[in-house]
């Protein structure tokens, strides 16, 4: 049991301090938000594809991704959408609030979490984080703009689905993935001198990401919004992973792919959700005060997932 506690707790302590010099930078005004928000983006289209890249490029012949996990990770993520746009409505009523529920519910923070986790508890699997990132993005991003525009009803200028093809290339995320792939397939090496700065690329993403996520939590109306911020966290950390993990355990999934699972539904919900729930009617200072909430209790959540986990065997 202490190996198991130790193993969980190494895992969630390093993101814990990364949350926690970001808030405290901005409280104790060393940055402000606006700054933070701006590395943000900085961080997004610029280091995060050298992430994606490397851990792509990186992987090795038995460090690809089972069709068995992308199958039920595919299938299970549009399943859970179609079942969510049928019972939402029932319970929100608000359409600018329909959407960042649905949101909030199927799209995991998996890029932030899953790779970086991924990488500090299986440093020899984690290329198959890195692969999956292609198809798990992929739904995520355009599955999230459909959802929301189809909940749209009055925004003059809406995302025709032609549009989403153009979309989801300019993802910088994918990019990185595709590039990394091209790499793979054709046999393609970097020079030492390139492959070196790339690789600190990639290693510094995830403490500069976590950093300004910690920096841009907000929670200006938790209370006011609590009656939905509630039942869509416990969904969202609690019951939506231990149902997937159950699933995919069924099915025969084992060892790191059974921790991937949990990576791709059992995550808080994923930053950019607040930017695009903001920028295309949604209800913005709901979609922030879920990642905000999502974020801080997932820090419990992932521990006691990796803890029990460790205790009954399922991961090594």
């Amino acid at each position: 049991m202490k190996e198991s506690f130790l193993a969980a707790f190494g895992a969630v302590l390093p993101f814990l301090i990364y949350l926690g010099l970001g808030y405290f930078a901005v409280r104790v005004h060393i940055a402000d938000r606006k700054f933070m928000e701006q590395l943000n983006r900085f961080v997004f289209r610029l280091i995060f594809p050298f992430m994606t890249f490397y851990n792509v490029y990186k992987a090795t012949e038995g460090g690809m991704p089972s069709l068995k996990l992308m199958l039920f990770c595919g299938i299970g993520i549009i399943a859970l959408i179609i079942v969510l746009m049928l019972i939402v409505p029932r319970f929100v009523l608000e359409d600018r609030r329909r959407g960042v529920v649905v949101q909030a519910i199927f799209r995991s923070n998996y890029v932030l979490y899953g790779v970086s986790m991924t990488t500090l508890l299986f440093p020899e699997h984690a290329s198959i984080a890195g692969v999956m990132t292609l198809e798990v993005v992929s739904i995520f991003n355009i599955a999230a703009v459909i959802v929301l525009e189809y909940y749209n009803r009055e925004n003059g200028q809406r995302i025709k689905l032609y549009q989403l093809p153009l979309r989801i290339i300019q993802n910088p995320l994918l990019d990185g993935c595709l590039l990394g792939l091209l790499f793979l397939v054709l046999g393609l090496r970097l020079p030492p001198m390139i492959e070196k700065p790339v690789k600190a690329l990639s290693d510094l993403t995830t403490p500069v990401a976590m950093i300004t996520l910690g920096g841009t939590l907000m929670f200006k109306d938790v209370k006011r919004n609590m009656n939905i911020i509630a039942p869509v966290i416990v969904i969202r950390l609690l019951i939506l992973p231990v149902i997937m993990l159950a699933l995919a355990w069924l099915i025969g999934l084992r060892d790191v792919e059974l921790f991937l699972v949990l990576m791709g539904f059992g995550t808080p919900i994923a930053t950019s959700s607040y930017s695009m729930a903001a920028n295309m009617g949604g209800d913005g200072d709901l979609a922030g005060e879920l990642v905000f909430v999502s974020t801080v209790l997932s820090l419990i959540t992932i521990f006691a997932f990796i803890f029990f986990m460790k205790q009954l065997q399922l991961i090594p």
